[in-house]
């Protein structure tokens, strides 16, 4: 039954696509219309239309609030959910662990503290205005993310759920602290990040927004690529082996392609929990287990699922606004019992 199921899922995958995109532009022109200052469909098309092929924008029309405030929000916003979403996807199938994401397990905890450290002692690379943060929010990432494999595996060699998740958390509470100590002894400037640090989008640009998509067109594509390789891992590293992978060459790429993509969606918009945990989840409700599938309709969902958070972080006590942490993890919370609880009556 389960097989049969999954089939017309799979074959059902390409009209899933459609209804996801079709979803995801209705959802990107609703962002750009929706917060204090109302702005009509037809006009933030004409507006978006015109600037792309170079024609002069009615002067009726609030093209700055269109073209540089909501826009590179909204592509921040939609392509660091997708970056997130697709994450938690690999992470999923290369732990065999539903519940594994970068927030459930302190990666994210730890690019976190990358970034802040490099903000705090103004670390930064020539030439490049996000590079330091950035840079030290990946190797941040990735350090965090083989200690706590390396924690879990030296408990329990078969790096059961349980273990990573408690790990994960230990760690990120542990991260937690060291935050908190670096935002109190620091400057006013750094204080002020203590918002950031929940997740935040405001005050992104076009820079960022090439940034994120540069990352993900790079780290996405290498995902996307491994998507049978994911698959073979999700029955397991023998039987992986078994079907010609190499286990090791393979876990290591996932591993740095994961890290390197979280660190440039926190460095840019701070800490944000659960995506890369409730999305996958769907997307295998829509189009099944199979990662060559999963993986691009977790991208959608993600993408859409973060756009829906960050508008209702603008919008629900306008004009005092949200952290979009606030809300993802509002959603995210109930979304990982409901989960633990299915995945232990699965075990």
């Amino acid at each position: 039954m389960k097989d049969a199921r999954n089939l017309k899922r799979e074959r059902l995958a390409p009209a899933t696509y459609v209804l996801l995109a079709a979803v995801l532009l209705v959802t990107m022109i609703l962002c750009v219309c929706a917060g204090s200052v109302r702005i009509s469909p037809g006009d933030t098309v004409t507006a978006v239309w015109n600037t792309l092929w170079g024609k002069p924008v009615p002067e009726n029309i609030a093209k700055n609030i269109i073209l540089n405030v909501r826009l590179p929000r909204v592509l921040c916003v939609a392509l660091s959910g997708a970056s997130l979403s697709l994450c938690g996807a690999a992470m999923q199938g290369l732990l065999r662990n539903p519940l594994a994401d970068g927030s459930t397990i302190g990666v994210s905890s730890g690019a976190s503290l990358g970034a802040l450290i490099a903000m705090a002692t103004g670390f930064t690379l020539p030439g490049s205005a996000y590079g330091g943060v950035m840079v030290l929010a990946m190797l941040f990432a990735f350090g965090s993310l083989v200690l706590i494999l390396s924690l879990a595996y030296a408990l329990d060699r078969s790096l059961a759920t349980n273990s990573i998740i408690l790990i994960g958390v230990i760690y990120t509470m542990f991260i937690s602290s060291i935050i908190s100590l670096i935002i109190t002894f620091s400057s006013e400037h750094v204080r002020s990040l203590n918002f950031w640090t929940l997740g935040s989008f405001s005050g992104v640009n076009y820079d960022q927004v090439k940034l994120l998509c540069l990352a993900l067109i790079i780290c996405g594509g290498i995902l996307l690529h491994l998507g049978d390789e994911l698959n073979a891992f999700a029955i397991g590293e023998d039987n992986a082996r078994h079907v010609g992978v190499n286990v090791k060459r393979v876990k290591l790429i996932v591993l740095i392609t994961i890290s390197v993509l979280i660190g440039v969606c926190v460095s840019i918009s701070g800490t944000v929990s659960f995506v890369g945990l409730v999305m996958p989840h769907i997307a295998r409700m829509l189009v099944g287990p199979n990662h060559k599938r999963l993986l691009p309709a977790s991208l959608f969902s993600g993408a859409i699922f973060l756009l829906l958070a960050d508008l209702t972080a603008r919008t629900l006590m306008s004009p005092v606004e949200l952290s979009i942490g606030v809300v993802t993890s509002l959603v995210g919370a109930v979304a990982f019992v409901i989960i633990f609880y299915r995945t232990g009556k699965a075990g």
